[in-house]
């Protein structure tokens, strides 16, 4: 991980916090110049650069909505004048419901708001960031783009957030594989999922979803950003040149003995 990423120049959407700034980070310490991109969460977004460059690596900030077409467009302009050239863009930004007063709303208006963002937009955005990635100079191994699903979109789960999330990462994760085998061979296209990962909400929450996310893994514990983070390094990495169409779940691998409202057998 050292020096899997040397020189290389990458983009990461959503990573003022979180598993976006996660990802930024871990590309960092794996050699990689890195532009954090963010929309309202400035201090965040300046926060993860600062921590980019004390790694020795150059950054970059762009503050954009990417469900406007103009914005997206100078997103993209802010990594290419960051950056002679791209190696890989994460696309990380999503809707948070979960925390804020997003998790007020409505079951109609969360699923327009995770709509609007991780799906609509970052389909409209990584397709502008294609077409840039194919028409680039070739050098070295293909660029590479990763998108963030989630594990259990491919079972389902029970609930409000099942509705709501099984639908919305299920389709960016089938569009993924799509975009895999269109631009291959230019660009390498994969997906992540994660499982229960502990970000603000998961360290905030009650005991009976600490006990179910720990139930949940194989590992029998929550997910941790670094933990994502490690493996979607690897996967825009050189070293994962061969690794392209695939969804890889990070969840410990999933317990199949919990029965769906989190009580074991």
């Amino acid at each position: 991980m050292s020096a899997g990423l040397s020189g290389k120049n990458v983009v990461v959407t959503g990573s003022s916090s979180g598993i976006g700034r996660a990802i930024a980070l871990a590309a960092a310490m794996a050699g990689a110049n890195v532009l954090v991109h963010g929309y309202r969460n400035l201090a965040g977004a300046k926060q993860t650069a600062d921590e980019v460059q004390a790694l020795g690596r150059q950054s970059a900030v762009s503050m954009a909505d990417i469900r406007d077409s103009d914005q997206q467009a100078s997103l993209l302009e802010a990594a290419y004048q960051a950056f002679p050239r791209l190696d890989a863009w994460v696309h990380c930004a999503g809707a948070d419901i979960l925390t804020g007063e997003s998790a007020k709303l409505d079951f109609q208006a969360k699923l327009d708001l995770l709509w609007s963002i991780d799906v609509r937009a970052t389909i409209q955005l990584s397709r502008q960031v294609a077409q840039r990635l194919v028409d680039q100079q070739p050098v070295g191994p293909a660029p590479a783009m990763l998108f963030v699903g989630w594990d259990q979109a491919l079972h389902g789960m029970e609930g409000e957030a099942g509705q709501l999330f099984c639908p919305i990462k299920g389709a960016i994760t089938s569009y993924s594989l799509a975009l895999a085998q269109t631009l291959a061979p230019q660009v390498r296209v994969n997906c992540i999922a994660p499982g229960w990962v502990q970000t603000a909400w998961g360290v905030a929450t009650d005991d009976y979803w600490h006990r179910r996310a720990q139930a949940s893994s194989l590992m029998a514990r929550w997910g941790t950003p670094d933990d994502v983070a490690t493996v979607a390094a690897f996967l825009i990495s050189p070293a994962a040149s061969f690794i392209n169409g695939q969804t890889i779940a990070i969840n410990g691998g999933w317990n199949y003995g919990v029965l769906p409202r989190g009580q074991t057998r």
